[in-house]
């Protein structure tokens, strides 16, 4: 398998559920799979990958900031070199994770990226500040729904879809 046949899952978490939701993607996505930390992500991955899944938490109504900083230091060393390639998104919020959605969204069409899927928004519905800080643990069906996405992205790739 080619390193341009890969689903590059880029995740970030602080309290458990997004790194959660990534692990279920990569699981069903199989060997076309490709799971990171945000963190250690480097523009040479994405340029090996065929297709994208971005995973993080909202944070204060923005994506984590360890996720923004993967697409700060990433952005321009691959700007013009990955058009047209395949992403999709999974977000973990309190409440709402359309902010976060936003800001990928709009990184996206910059690098002039495709989205395949709508956005998975997992809610864990934490209000207070004790319950934004515990860890999260997301559902069987929130888990079932990420796993249903990376499955379909590495189907997508290997069957030449996108």
């Amino acid at each position: 398998m080619s390193a341009t046949s890969t689903l590059l899952i880029a995740w970030h978490s602080r309290t458990g559920a997004s790194e959660a939701l990534a692990r279920a993607a990569a699981d069903a996505g199989g060997e076309r799979a490709r799971l990171m930390k945000a963190s250690d992500v480097q523009s040479s991955d994405l340029l090996d990958a065929a297709a994208y899944l971005f995973v993080c938490p909202e944070n204060l109504a923005t994506m984590s900031g360890m996720m923004k900083e993967m697409f700060d230091r990433c952005y321009y060393p691959v700007l013009g070199r990955i058009e047209g390639r395949p992403y999709a998104t999974i977000i973990a919020a309190g409440s709402d994770g359309e902010g976060a959605q936003r800001q990928i969204d709009r990184i996206a069409k910059g690098w002039r990226l495709r989205r395949v899927v709508d956005p998975l928004i997992v809610k864990t519905d934490a209000q207070s500040p004790e319950e934004i800080l515990a860890p999260k643990a997301p559902t069987e069906l929130q888990l079932a729904n990420a796993a249903e996405l990376g499955e379909a992205l590495s189907e997508g790739i290997a069957l030449g879809v996108f």
